[in-house]
C-alpha cells in the first residue's frame, strides 16, 4: 500500500498537482486517516502506561501533561486532554479495541471518554458508529447533562473557563451552583445599578421613551459586562491599598516611547534612582525598525504584561489615570542593574523580569504562573541583584535548583538548564526521526472504508438518540439483577 502512495507522490511531483486521479486521492485520504486513528489509538495507550508508572517523574516534572508538552511539542491544554483520553482508555478495552482497529477516530474517542464507563461503553461504542464526529460531540454533551441531572455533585459543581480571541479580547464561560450564582447576579446588578450614582435621578415626569436607554429596562449584557468589571476593579483596589507587595495586583500595559507622543518627558526626575547614569537613552524609531514587534527595545510596542496587543489609543486614555514607570532598554533588550546594595529586588526589577520571562517558570516544560525570582549566582556566593543574574522559577522548580543540584547557565537573556549530573536540558526537544512508515505502528488491517461511518447524511434525532442510550443501560441493569437473584441452576442426579 504505501509503495502506491509513494508510486503515486512520485507522479504528482512529475506531472502535476492533479495527475492522481480525485478518487485515488479520496482512498488516501480516508486510508490515511484510518490509519491515524489506529497510530493515535497505540500512541495513548503507551501514553497511558508511562503515566501509570510517573515516568514523567524522572525528569521532574509536576505532571505527565507538562512532560508530553514538553518532550512532544504540544500545547499544554492539548498535553492535558491526551493525558485524561489516556488514562480513560485503559478501562474501556471496547472503545479501545474499535480506536486501534481505525474505526473510531479520536475526535469521537475524546467525546466518548467523558460518558463511559466498563458498564456503558459496549452500548456506546455501537451507537457512535454510525454518527459523525460533531453529532457524537452533541450527544455527549447532552449525555452529561442528562446524566448529572439529579447529581449531587452537580449542585456544587464550578468552573470557569476562558481564552483570548483573534483580536485580543476576552471570552469565556463559567458554571455556578444556584445559590452562588444568585450571589453573583446580585453582584452584577447591584454594580450595573451603582447605587452611589442611581441613573434614573431625572424627574419622574420625564417620559420612559426619552431616558436613556440603560433606564428603560432591565440591566443588558453590555452593562452587567461593565458591572463585571467595577467589580474586578474594586476587589483589585482593596487589595493594592492593604497589600506588602502591591505590584502583583496591578495590570502592567507596556507601551513604547512611540506610542505616546507628547508622554512625559524621560528627564531626570523621571527616571528611576536605581537606573544607571550610563544607561542609553530610548532609540527613536525609525521607518525600518531594527527590532520585531513585540521586542523591549521597539518604542512602539504596546501590549498588556502577558497578554494581547492594546490600541493605541486605548493605552494613551489610560494614561490620564494611571501610575507611569519608565523602563529603558537597549538593543539587546538589557535593563536595570542594582549591584548588591541589595538582595531583594525592587518592584522595577521585578516587573523587569516577569517582561522577560512573560510571567512564567523558565523551568524547560514548565508553565507555571506563581514564580519566585531565584538568584542564579547565589547571593550567598557574590551573586549581583542584577536582571542578568535572575530568572523566574516556580516554587517546585527552584527547590529543585536549591536541593538537587540542578545548574543554570546564563546568556544574554537565555538560559541553559543542566541536570546534577551535567546533562542539559534543551527547552524544546528535537522530534526523533523517523524510523519505517506509519503502518509500522500499529497492527490494524486498514482500508480507505475502515475510518467512514455508515452515515447517509440524516439529522441527529438527539432525543431518541438519548432514550435509547439510557434504556439499554436500564435493561442492562435488569438483566444483571435477575441474574443475581435467580437461584443457581442444579443438575438433576443421574
Amino acid at each position: 500500500m504505501f509503495d502506491d502512495l509513494d508510486s503515486d507522490r512520485s507522479h504528482a511531483q512529475d506531472d502535476g498537482p492533479f495527475s492522481v486521479p480525485l478518487e485515488r486521492l479520496e482512498a488516501q485520504i480516508c486510508e490515511l486517516a484510518g490509519h491515524l486513528a489506529a497510530a493515535t489509538c497505540r500512541f495513548l495507550v503507551l501514553l497511558g502506561d508511562f503515566e501509570a508508572r510517573r515516568g514523567w517523574a524522572s525528569w521532574d516534572m509536576n505532571s505527565c501533561a507538562e512532560w508530553l508538552s514538553w518532550k512532544c511539542q504540544m500545547s499544554s491544554g492539548t498535553a492535558r486532554e491526551h493525558v485524561r483520553v489516556a488514562r480513560a482508555l485503559r478501562n474501556l478495552p471496547v472503545i479501545r479495541e474499535e480506536f486501534g482497529a481505525g474505526r473510531l477516530s479520536y475526535a469521537k474517542v475524546r467525546a466518548l471518554t467523558r460518558i463511559a464507563t466498563p458498564e456503558t461503553e459496549a452500548g456506546l461504542a455501537e451507537l457512535a458508529g454510525p454518527m459523525t464526529g460533531n453529532q457524537l460531540e452533541r450527544f455527549a454533551r447532552a449525555h452529561r447533562q442528562v446524566s448529572a441531572a439529579d447529581d449531587a455533585d452537580a449542585r456544587v459543581r464550578r468552573r470557569l473557563a476562558w481564552r483570548f480571541e483573534e483580536d485580543g479580547s476576552l471570552a469565556g464561560t463559567f458554571r455556578l451552583p444556584p445559590l452562588q450564582g444568585a450571589v453573583l447576579l446580585k453582584a452584577l446588578r447591584a454594580a450595573a445599578g451603582d447605587p452611589d450614582h442611581p441613573q434614573d435621578a431625572q424627574p419622574p415626569d420625564v417620559p420612559a421613551e426619552m431616558r436613556p436607554a440603560a433606564q428603560q429596562s432591565a440591566p443588558t449584557s453590555s452593562s452587567l459586562a461593565d458591572a463585571l468589571l467595577v467589580i474586578a476593579e474594586a476587589f483589585l483596589a482593596e487589595k493594592v491599598a492593604s497589600a506588602d507587595d502591591p505590584e502583583v495586583y496591578q495590570v502592567i500595559v507596556h507601551v513604547g516611547t512611540d506610542a505616546m507622543p507628547g508622554g512625559p518627558a524621560a528627564d531626570a526626575g523621571d527616571v528611576s534612582a536605581e537606573t544607571p547614569a550610563d544607561a542609553p537613552a530610548p532609540p527613536a524609531r525609525s521607518a525600518s525598525s531594527a527590532w520585531p514587534p513585540g521586542h523591549p527595545a521597539d518604542p512602539a510596542r504596546c501590549h498588556v504584561e502577558d497578554g494581547p496587543a492594546v490600541s493605541v489609543t486605548t493605552a494613551q486614555m489610560i494614561t490620564c489615570s494611571a501610575a507611569w514607570s519608565w523602563m529603558l532598554h537597549d538593543s539587546a533588550g538589557k535593563l536595570l542593574d542594582l549591584g548588591r546594595r541589595r538582595r531583594r529586588p525592587n518592584v522595577a526589577l521585578r516587573r523587569a523580569a516577569r517582561d522577560r520571562d512573560k510571567c512564567r517558570c523558565r523551568f524547560p516544560g514548565c508553565e507555571s504562573r506563581r514564580i519566585d525570582l531565584h538568584h542564579i549566582q547565589y547571593w550567598s556566593n557574590g551573586g549581583r541583584t542584577s536582571l542578568n543574574n535572575l530568572i523566574g522559577l516556580c516554587r517546585y522548580h527552584h527547590m529543585l535548583v536549591h536541593e538537587r543540584g540542578y545548574l543554570i547557565a546564563a546568556c544574554d537573556g537565555a538560559f541553559t538548564f543542566y541536570r546534577p549530573d551535567g546533562t542539559a536540558i534543551p527547552a524544546s526537544p528535537p522530534l526523533p526521526q523517523l524510523d519505517g512508515m506509519i503502518g509500522d505502528c500499529h497492527d490494524a488491517e486498514i482500508t480507505p472504508k475502515t475510518i467512514i461511518p455508515p452515515w447517509y447524511g440524516e439529522r441527529l434525532d438527539l432525543d431518541h438518540a438519548i432514550y435509547v442510550c439510557f434504556a439499554n443501560a436500564s435493561n442492562a441493569a435488569n438483566r444483571a439483577s435477575r441474574r443475581a437473584n435467580d437461584p443457581p441452576l442444579v443438575p438433576a442426579a443421574a
